[in-house]
C-alpha cells in the first residue's frame, strides 16, 4: 500500500533529525547568506538535501520549496507543493541550544494538508492531516480555550509590542515569552502550552506552513496580521506576519492590532 503523505513526512523528519545530530551546533560550518538573509549551516545543507532526495523520489509530481533550495517557478504550476524549512532556528542550533525544529509541510491548491514539526533534541513530533486532527508524540492536541487575552500567555518577539503596531487602547496586557523556532511557537500554541503567538513582520511560507495546520486542526486559528487567510505557494513566498491561538484569544489580539478591520479578513 503507498505511503501517505503525512507518514512520509514522519519518516523523513526522524531521518532529517538523525542527520542532525551527526552535527554539533557549535562545531558545524556556517556562513551568513547574502541581503542579510541570516546564518545557515553545514548541517542545515545536508538535512535540505536529503529530504529532496527523499521526499522528490517518493512524490515527484509534487514542487518543491525550501528555505535552503534555489527557488524556482515550476512549483507554482504544481497542485502540490512541499514547504519545508530542513532546520528553523538555525541561530539556536549554532549556539548548541536544542531549541530548533524540522518543519515539513505539504501544501495543495494553496492550503497545508500535512504537516510535521519535529524537535529531536527535545524528543517532541507533532504531527497533523487535514480532517485528522493534530497530534504530538501520538497523543491528540489542543489549542488553549483561554478566554481574555489580558490574562493570556503569548509567544512574541519584544519588538511586537511597539505601540505603533496597536491600536489607542495599545497592546494588552498579556504575559510575553519568546522562542527561537517559529514552528516550535506554533506546535506550543497547538498543544494549549501557550495562548496564542504572533509575528508582525513579514514571514517565510517554510517556517510557518506546517504549523498552520497544526494549530488548525488542534482546533486553534490562524491568520496573517490583517486576519486574511494565509494561501501558501506564493510567488514571493512570503506572508504578511502571524496571528494565532486559540479561537477567543485571536480574535481579540486581531481586534487590538492596527489596521485588522473586517475588510481585511479574507
Amino acid at each position: 500500500m503507498p505511503e501517505s503523505d503525512l507518514s512520509l513526512l514522519i519518516s523523513a523528519a526522524q531521518r532529517a533529525g538523525e542527520i542532525a545530530g551527526q552535527f554539533v551546533g557549535t562545531e558545524a560550518q556556517k556562513w551568513d547568506k547574502p541581503d542579510g538573509a541570516g546564518p545557515v549551516t553545514e548541517a542545515d545543507l545536508a538535512v535540505n538535501r536529503y529530504l529532496e532526495d527523499r521526499l522528490q523520489a517518493a512524490r515527484p509530481d509534487y514542487g518543491w520549496l525550501s528555505e535552503e533550495s534555489e527557488d524556482n517557478d515550476l512549483r507554482l504550476s504544481r497542485s502540490h507543493v512541499f514547504v519545508i524549512d530542513p532546520i528553523d532556528g538555525t541561530r539556536s542550533f549554532a549556539d548548541g541550544s536544542r531549541t530548533w525544529a524540522h518543519s515539513l509541510a505539504i501544501v495543495r491548491d494553496g492550503a497545508p494538508v500535512a504537516a510535521v514539526v519535529m524537535l529531536p533534541q527535545r524528543d517532541l513530533l507533532f504531527a497533523a492531516a487535514a480532517g485528522q486532527g493534530a497530534r504530538c508524540n501520538g497523543t491528540p492536541i489542543h489549542a488553549s480555550p483561554a478566554q481574555d487575552v489580558e490574562a493570556a500567555h503569548v509567544l512574541s518577539a519584544k519588538s511586537a509590542l511597539d505601540a505603533h503596531h496597536w491600536t489607542d487602547a495599545g497592546p494588552p496586557a498579556f504575559e510575553r515569552s519568546h522562542r527561537p523556532s517559529l514552528a516550535y511557537r506554533m506546535a506550543r500554541v497547538a498543544d494549549g502550552t501557550y495562548d496564542a503567538m504572533l509575528t508582525l513582520r513579514p514571514t517565510w511560507e517554510w517556517d510557518i506552513a506546517a504549523g498552520v495546520l497544526l494549530l488548525e486542526e488542534a482546533g486553534g486559528v490562524a491568520t496573517n496580521r490583517f486576519g486574511g487567510r494565509m494561501i501558501f505557494n506564493r510567488p514571493d513566498a512570503l506572508q504578511d506576519g502571524v496571528v494565532a491561538g486559540g479561537p477567543k484569544v485571536h480574535r481579540q489580539l486581531l481586534s487590538r492590532l492596527v489596521y485588522s478591520s473586517d475588510e481585511n479578513r479574507s
